[in-house]
C-alpha cells in the first residue's frame, strides 16, 4: 500500500486520500488485534484463522472493484480486520506449540518473513501497477488466501473448541470480550483522524468539522480509559501495568517509534515518485524493510540471549533510528537515489531490534501468568502509534504542501486550477511546462521534509522514553527459579537501574 497509494489516490483525483488508504487498514487492526486472542480462546484457533482470511479477501476484493472513495476506504477497514487478526493469531498458535525457551528464536524466525513481506510488498504492488493497474495487487491475493485455507483446513483439525462447547460456553465467555473498549478505541481513532485529515486540506481550521471531530475524539478517549479502568472485566488497556516505569516507558518506544517509521513507510515512495522514477523504482526503496528489519530482529535476540542484558541494545537501535530519521529529514531534490534506501535500512533494522527487545522488558516485568496480557497491551500502543503517526504525518504534509503552493504559484492567473490539480494527482506534474513543474516539485519537497522532520521528532521522544526502560534481570529458567525456590515476581539487576 505505501507504494501503490500514490497511484490510487491520483486516479480517484484525491491526494488527500493518502492517510485514509494507510490508517484505514490500521484503525481496523487495531480495534481487533487486542480481541481476537480472547476470541480464539472460544471459538477456537482454527475458525479465528479461518474467519479473519475470510475477512481479509473480501477487503482486498472491495479495494480491486472500488469505484469510487469511501468504498476504497471500507475496504482497506474490512481488510485490516482480517489482516489484524491473522497477525495476532499467528503469534498466539506460536505461543501455543513454542516452549518458551525457543520461542525468541521462532519470534525471530516470523520476523523474517514479516520483514521480507514488508519490503517485496511494495516493490510486488509498483511492479503490478507499471504492468497491469494497482488493482491487480488485490485481487491476486484472493487465490492466496483461497490456499491458506486450504492449509488450514488440512492442518488445523485438531486445534481449538469443538462445536458443543461453543454452544455451551459462549455466551457466558463473550461477556468477557471487551468489546465496549474496543469501539471506543476505534471510535477515538477515526475522530482524531478526520479531524487532522480535513483540517487545513479538506476545509480550514477553523471549520466546525475539525473543531468538533478532535474534541470528540479526546472524549472518547476518556471514556475509553474510564471504562479500562473501571467497567471492563478483562480491559484491552490494562491500565495497571503502566504503573510499573519499565512497562509503561517500553509501550511509549513502542508508540513513538511505529509513529515516525509509518510516516517514512508512506511516505518515501511519494518523495521518489516526486523526483519522477517509477511507481516500481519507488517501492524498491522499501526493500531495505525486508533485509535490516529480520537482520535486527535477529541480531538482537542472539545478543540479549548470550549477555542477559536489553537495555544497551535497546538503546543503540533508538540512536540508529534517530540517525535514519535525520537522514531521512535532510533528502533533497538532488539527493542520490541509493542514499534515502540507506537511511530505510538503518531505522528497519533499529525497529527489528526494538520490537525484540522490548518484548523481553515487558515480559520481564511482570509475573508468568501475566505475560500474553501485556504482550497485547504491547499491540495495542503499536497499532495506535501506527495510526496516529501516519494521520499526523498526512496532516503534516497536505498542510505544507498546500501552503507552499499557493506562496509560489499564488499570482498565477490559473492558480487555483493548477494548484487543485497537482494536489490531487502525481499525473498532473507531468503535464506541466518544464519550468513549472521544477516550482510544483520544490513545493513538494518542502512538504516532504516537513513531514520527515516530524519523523526526527518522534524519533526522539523514542530516545527519551528507552533510556527510562530498566534493565530487569532475565532468568535462564521457565520457571524463574535459578536462585530461589519461590520466586514471587520479577528481579531486578539494580546493577543497572
Amino acid at each position: 500500500m505505501a507504494t501503490l497509494a500514490a497511484p490510487i489516490a491520483t486516479e480517484f483525483n484525491s491526494l488527500s486520500l493518502l492517510a485514509w488508504l494507510a490508517t484505514g487498514f490500521l484503525v481496523g487492526q487495531a480495534a481487533t488485534q487486542p480481541l481476537s486472542g480472547k476470541l480464539t480462546d472460544i471459538f477456537s484457533r482454527q475458525w479465528g484463522l479461518v474467519v479473519s482470511n475470510c475477512i481479509f479477501a473480501m477487503g482486498n476484493i472491495i479495494c480491486g472493484l472500488a469505484q469510487d472513495n469511501s468504498t476504497m476506504i471500507v475496504g482497506r477497514v474490512v481488510a485490516g480486520v482480517g489482516g489484524g487478526c491473522l497477525n495476532t493469531i499467528a503469534t498466539i498458535i506460536a505461543s501455543d506449540l513454542i516452549p518458551l525457551r525457543h520461542r525468541g528464536l521462532w519470534q525471530g524466525i516470523g520476523n523474517v518473513f514479516w520483514g521480507l513481506g514488508n519490503g517485496l510488498g511494495g516493490l510486488f504492488g509498483g511492479y503490478m501497477n507499471d504492468v497491469w493497474n494497482w488493482r491487480i495487487a488485490f485481487l491476486a491475493q484472493t487465490p492466496l488466501t483461497i490456499a491458506s485455507l486450504v492449509i488450514i483446513g488440512c492442518q488445523f483439525k485438531t486445534i481449538g473448541s469443538s462445536t458443543p462447547r461453543i454452544i455451551d460456553k459462549s455466551r457466558s465467555l463473550l461477556s468477557r470480550v471487551d468489546f465496549l473498549g474496543s469501539s471506543l478505541l476505534i471510535s477515538t481513532l477515526v475522530l482524531f483522524l478526520l479531524g487532522l485529515t480535513s483540517g487545513g486540506n479538506l476545509v480550514p481550521w477553523s471549520h466546525p468539522l475539525v473543531w468538533t471531530s478532535l474534541p470528540l475524539s479526546l472524549v472518547c478517549f476518556c471514556t475509553f480509559i474510564y471504562v479500562e479502568q473501571n467497567v471492563a472485566r478483562e480491559p484491552i488497556l490494562p491500565l495497571h501495568f503502566l504503573r510499573d516505569r519499565t512497562i509503561l516507558c517500553a509501550c511509549l518506544t513502542n508508540w513513538t517509534f511505529h509513529m515516525g517509521l509509518y510516516i517514512i513507510i508512506f511516505y518515501i515512495p511519494i518523495y521518489y515518485r516526486t523526483l519522477g522514477v517509477s511507481t516500481t523504482r519507488a517501492g524498491e526503496a522499501l526493500i531495505p524493510l525486508g533485509v535490516f528489519l529480520p537482520l535486527g530482529s535477529l541480531t538482537a535476540g542472539i545478543t540479549t540471549s548470550s549477555t542477559g542484558r536489553y537495555k544497551n541494545v535497546l538503546t543503540g537501535a533508538l540512536l540508529l533510528n534517530l540517525a535514519g530519521a535525520v537522514g531521512s529529514a535532510m533528502n533533497t531534490l538532488t539527493t542520490p537515489l541509493w542514499l534515502p534506501m540507506v537511511y530505510i535500512g538503518l531505522m528497519a533494522f533499529a525497529m527489528g531490534a526494538m520490537l525484540v527487545v522490548t518484548l523481553v522488558a515487558f515480559t520481564s516485568a511482570v509475573e508468568i501468568f501475566e505475560q500474553a496480557l501485556v504482550t497485547s497491551l504491547s499491540y495495542v500502543f503499536r497499532a495506535t502509534g501506527s495510526v496516529m503517526g501516519t494521520a499526523i504525518g498526512s496532516a503534516v504534509y497536505q498542510s505544507v504542501l498546500g501552503h507552499d503552493l499557493w506562496a509560489r504559484l499564488g499570482n498565477m492567473d490559473e492558480a487555483a486550477d493548477i494548484i487543485g490539480s497537482v494536489k490531487d494527482s502525481l499525473d498532473a506534474v507531468e503535464q506541466l511546462p518544464d519550468q513549472l513543474q521544477m516550482v510544483v516539485r520544490t513545493s513538494y519537497m518542502q512538504a516532504l521534509k516537513a513531514t520527515f522532520s516530524t519523523t526526527v521528532g518522534f524519533a526522539v521522544l523514542a530516545v527519551v522514553s528507552g533510556l527510562l526502560v530498566k534493565q530487569l534481570k532475565l532468568h535462564s529458567t521457565l520457571m524463574r527459579n535459578e536462585e530461589d525456590n519461590v520466586v514471587k515476581g520479577p528481579q531486578r539487576d539494580t546493577s543497572e537501574d
